[in-house]
């Protein structure tokens, strides 16, 4: 059954599973995932955890304590998503022990609440290091403007990162170039290049779901035919870009300092359009030293019916530099979506934050202990 995720992974692609919440712990199921679907990896976000804590499903325990010493809701729910973590990275252990430090991780997010506050951003980075105080966390922090310098601060203080929200090619090489500058500050210390890793979140279905809408907007045959193309388009030029900063001088140096590559990460791999088949972002973005963070739905599918052809990225960068070509062509600007999704990819998150906390704060309300 697990062929074609072998094959994936036979090609360089790291398999990690978007998902995470009590009951996948506790059940073993994140365990069998590991064991069965050669899963090396876990990524959060706060739509995530607002899911799993809404449900209630193996955290009512916790929250009684919590109501009991009558913490703040930011308090309690950072307790909650930090101990899921925690135990996630206890069970990916081994594999991250096995890969020399290279897969086995688990992401948690900064509070999406500071996308744009660089002080703050690095500071919460350096408390959840703490908090978890796992050596195969990564702690994600957003791609936004303010996100830039505090990647190369926290790199720089030794942390991994997993950026997070790369829509763009132009903010990805400036991601790529943040993660540099925190290597080369980190080596200015005398830290340990070799401990520190980092993903680039680079994301893919939402890209299709805004240049779709504005395709059909249009409504013309010639609009009509670049429907699903640009999505694995600009993340295959991306794939491109990353060859490129990785084999500069200036990584070279790096690197003979004993620096990781920064590994492109496949993001938001669920097909969100039923005409399209399933595996989409699977299939299309095969190429080695590469992440795909899926959804459960992806990853058995992939497991059921993905295509594993070999590397379908190289040789490609032609055809997506064309499609995305076409698109400006029929008046569809790249800047303004990238920006658009940006934009909405913060709110989205900052939003499901705060549902948490909602959420949160009324099941504490209700356990909390009557006086007296």
């Amino acid at each position: 059954m697990t062929d074609a995720l072998k094959r994936l992974s036979d090609e360089g692609v790291a398999i990690w599973l978007d998902d995470l919440s009590r009951k996948r712990i506790t059940s073993g199921n994140l365990a069998e995932l590991i064991d069965q679907q050669h899963v090396v990896g876990v990524t959060t976000n706060p739509t995530i955890f607002q899911k799993a804590i809404s449900s209630g499903d193996g955290y009512e325990q916790q929250l009684e304590d919590l109501a009991a010493r009558k913490v703040t809701v930011e308090e309690a729910v950072r307790m909650i998503t930090t101990a899921d973590v925690r135990d996630a990275a206890d069970i990916l252990r081994p594999v991250f022990d096995a890969t020399d430090g290279q897969d086995g991780r688990v992401s948690i997010e900064v509070d999406p609440r500071l996308a744009h506050n660089t002080r703050a951003t690095v500071a919460e980075a350096r408390q959840l290091a703490w908090l978890v105080d796992r050596p195969n966390t990564l702690i994600k922090i957003p791609a936004t403007r303010a996100g830039l310098p505090a990647i190369t601060e926290v790199i720089g203080h030794g942390i991994s990162v997993n950026v997070t929200l790369i829509f763009s090619l132009e903010r990805y090489r400036e991601v790529m170039d943040a993660y540099l500058s925190g290597l080369e500050k980190a080596r200015e210390k005398g830290l340990d290049l070799s401990k520190i890793r980092s993903v680039a979140s680079f994301f893919v279905s939402r890209v299709d779901t805004e240049i779709d809408k504005r395709l059909e907007a249009l409504g013309t045959p010639e609009a009509k035919a670049l429907r699903g193309k640009a999505a694995v388009a600009n993340a295959r030029l991306a794939y491109q870009a990353y060859e490129e900063v990785f084999s500069s001088d200036r990584w070279s140096a790096l690197e003979k300092a004993g620096a990781n590559k920064q590994r492109p990460l496949w993001a938001s791999t669920g097909v969100k359009d039923p005409a399209y088949k399933d595996t989409l972002y699977v299939d299309d973005l095969v190429a080695p030293n590469t992440v795909n963070t899926m959804p459960e739905a992806t990853l058995l599918a992939t497991e059921d019916h993905g295509r594993i052809t070999g590397n379908t990225v190289a040789g490609t960068y032609e055809q997506a530099r064309a499609d995305l070509d076409a698109l400006e062509k029929l008046g569809i600007s790249y800047d303004d979506v990238v920006q658009v999704l940006e934009d909405e990819g913060v709110e989205k998150f900052e939003a499901s934050w705060n549902d948490l906390l909602k959420s949160t704060e009324a099941v504490l309300e209700r356990l909390a202990p009557s006086e007296g």
